[in-house]
């Protein structure tokens, strides 16, 4: 059993007279980018005044519309609300390898050559893609799609660590919720942070979020193809974080010349012994940060094996986008 949901235009007393937004509807709906963008452009907000955005959604195919969670959507407008929007959003994509209807691809080449901004949320991307407009452009997406689309499309420059990426009048996002990320970046820019800050409390969420996407990948399993050979050593590399980890130690324990060992540690793990090594600290020190709240950021920059907290901050910083004390904030509350 579904339930039908009849999207209409906002109706509310208080008729505002800003830059129209439209959200495109489809078959396969991803109904929780929907969301994101009805409630930071759709929601009627008249303490924001007139000015405020008009929201409309445009679906580009003929209902009814199946959308995630057994929901049936019904639109009453098609592909010509493109043709007045000032913002489009594409609320993710039913697959990221999906075929992009030539019709809807036509539709929003023209909206953003007559000056429209098109902006994406999580596996959208692959629609901004399939119309050509993100050719030798930055553009994000979920960490879990960089992949895919990086080799379908090697012309547009994937950036897998931030939330989102603003070239102008191409905007995309990073996971679902970096959409939320992306809409107060937007409002920031079109009323000024005091809106944003006002949005954002609506929604309960910071007004802008420290750090990118880098935080919440999980560390890749290596690929040990010397097996019985290197696997011993890398748990024992694992186990002795702590402490320091000399290449000719290291490879010395292997029963190898430094270059050999350095040669097949590459070709086992994909990454240089200082890379791994780094890699594997940010991994325990983060898993530290999330489950262990009671010690210090100073005892886990030492457990960790980066020595003091302010070494264990720099590559956070470098690599993660964000400090020790942000990300167990993130993640404990």
């Amino acid at each position: 059993m579904t339930d039908t949901v009849k999207i209409m235009p906002n109706t509310s007393p208080h008729r505002t007279k800003g830059p129209l937004v439209a959200a495109l509807a489809y078959d396969g709906l991803c109904t929780f980018e929907f969301g994101i963008a009805y409630e930071v452009f759709g929601l009627p907000r008249p303490e924001m005044g007139e000015g405020w955005y008009r929201f409309s959604v445009c679906g580009i195919e003929s209902g009814p519309l199946r959308a995630a969670g057994g929901l049936t959507v019904a639109v009453d407008k098609g592909l010509e609300v493109l043709e007045e929007a000032d913002l489009i959003v594409v609320p993710g994509w039913r697959a990221i390898d999906a075929p992009v209807p030539a019709p809807l691809a036509a539709a929003l080449r023209a909206a953003h050559q007559r000056g429209a901004r098109v902006m994406s949320l999580c596996s959208g991307v692959a629609v901004l893609a399939g119309a050509g407009l993100l050719a030798g452009r930055r553009a994000t997406t979920h960490w879990r799609y960089v992949a895919s689309v990086a080799a379908r499309y090697p012309d547009i420059t994937l950036d897998a660590n931030v939330l989102y990426v603003d070239e102008g009048s191409i905007l995309t996002a990073a996971g679902s919720a970096a959409g939320i990320d992306l809409s107060l970046h937007v409002v920031r820019g079109d009323f000024g942070p005091d809106a944003a800050n006002s949005v954002a409390r609506r929604l309960v969420v910071p007004p802008h979020r420290e750090g990118g996407q880098a935080q919440f990948i999980a560390a890749p399993v290596p690929e040990e193809r010397e097996g019985m050979r290197l696997g011993p050593l890398i748990e024992w590399m694992r186990e002795k974080l702590s402490e320091e980890q000399p290449i000719n130690l290291l490879a010395k324990r292997a029963g190898m010349s430094m270059r050999t060992f350095q040669r097949r540690f590459e070709a086992a793990t994909g990454e240089s012994v200082g890379e791994w090594l780094l890699k594997e600290r940010l991994r325990h020190a983060r898993d530290l940060l999330e489950k262990e709240l009671a010690v210090s950021l100073d005892d886990i920059a030492i457990s960790s094996g980066f020595g003091t907290l302010a070494t264990m901050r720099h590559h956070f910083r470098r690599r993660l986008g964000t400090s020790p004390g942000a990300y167990r904030k993130s993640f404990c509350g």
